[in-house]
């Protein structure tokens, strides 16, 4: 039975390796969904004002529905700075075995590779100019940003040479895709702290998912929403409409019943919450527990999970303290009636704070996990 094990576990180590060495290359920030269909090209709209001092532009982008089988469009938005320093890397869509990947966005002190793709506004494809942070605070570059100076006075004016051809294309390789690889810089960008979409880009991804008419296949490319002056607010008098669609779109006849086609691909479900997304320890998925240990050696074996349980419950009751602190200070807010950015920003430190929670208990899990193979002593 030792032996059994021994054969498992070196079974599973080599599968991990195959499946890292198939995603090398320029996949830089967080995989999440591939399918066959390349995404619509971007469309051609204009940017909304800035609302206020402290707000960076996130781009548009289309996002893909594997219930529906569809693209669709995530408007481009004024998001606030989780941290001070921290720049948007745009996600992207690429092309790498046989399918598209999608890449997440992400936040960190530098701009990383997001595919070379031109979503304008300060990204030309590699790189931003719409903006830099000086002693503390955020200066927004108006050559390439819409920023009322009466309300936001750190402007400056530096026009933005692009060496990029715009020609709308929305992703990076295949047929007819974009030929950019990543810089030295964008490499080690990406080795930097980071921190991913935060819960206002979260729930406007949501929104925009389940509203129908910025599916490809209602817009043909050309999205009523193109663009919102905050997150979700697809209702404000300030939303614009695309100008025009970015290339001819015309989705597949048979779009969600392909056999071999995007049905074929793995896809994560959409209601168990990413890890990556989640706000509050409640909307983290339930940790699955781990086979029983089966060395042989009863003893060893009831050890062994003994040692599992102990450090189950303590990790429960980690994320139940740390969720009731949470509502404590949601309620705190409540009661002094806290302003919509005062709120963002203690939603974002949630979202961190249950992130580095979550990544700290798969770390214990694995190296009790690598413990008990070795027949060593768990971590206290």
């Amino acid at each position: 039975m030792a032996i059994r094990s021994i054969r498992s576990w070196l079974f599973g180590a080599l599968l991990f390796a195959v499946v890292m060495l198939a995603l090398s290359g320029p996949s830089f920030a967080q995989i999440g969904v591939s399918i066959t269909i390349g995404p619509p090209p971007l469309p051609v709209y204009e940017q909304p004002p800035c609302p206020e001092e402290g707000y960076m532009w996130t781009p548009g982008y289309w996002a893909y529905d594997y219930d529906d089988a569809d693209y669709y469009w995530v408007p481009g938005t004024w998001v606030m700075a989780p941290e001070v320093g921290f720049l948007w890397t745009p996600g992207w869509w690429g092309w790498g075995s046989g399918a598209f990947i999608f890449h997440e966005g992400y936040w960190g002190p530098h701009v990383g590779f997001y595919g070379g793709v031109v979503y304008g506004f300060g990204y030309f494809g590699e790189g931003y100019g719409g903006g830099r942070w000086d002693n503390g605070r955020f200066f927004y570059n108006r050559s390439v940003n819409n920023v009322n100076i009466t309300n936001i006075h750190n402007v400056y004016n530096t026009t933005v040479i692009n060496n990029t051809t715009v020609n709308r294309v929305s992703y990076n390789g295949g047929n007819g895709g974009i030929t950019a690889r990543p810089t030295p810089e964008e490499e080690a960008a990406e080795h930097e702290r980071h921190i991913p979409p935060v819960a206002a880009q979260t729930q406007h991804v949501q929104a925009a998912r389940s509203n129908p008419q910025l599916r490809a296949s209602a817009n043909h490319g050309k999205p009523p929403i193109a663009a919102t002056p905050k997150p979700g607010a697809f209702n404000d008098r300030g939303v614009v409409h695309a100008k025009q669609a970015g290339g001819p779109y015309n989705p597949p006849a048979n779009r969600g019943a392909q056999p071999g086609g995007n049905a074929s691909v793995p896809r994560p479900e959409n209601n168990v919450p990413r890890p990556g997304n989640a706000v509050h320890p409640n909307d983290l998925p339930r940790p699955e527990r781990p086979a029983p240990p089966n060395t042989g050696n009863p003893k060893q074996d009831q050890k062994y999970q003994q040692q599992q349980e102990k450090l189950y419950a303590q990790q429960d009751k980690e994320r139940q303290k740390l969720q009731q602190k949470q509502e404590q200070e949601h309620q705190r807010l409540a009661q002094q009636n806290a302003n919509e950015a005062r709120r963002q920003q203690t939603e974002q430190r949630h979202q961190q704070q249950t992130q580095q929670l979550q990544q700290r208990h798969e770390q214990q899990q694995q190296h009790l996990q690598e413990r008990q193979q070795r027949g060593g002593r768990p971590p206290k």
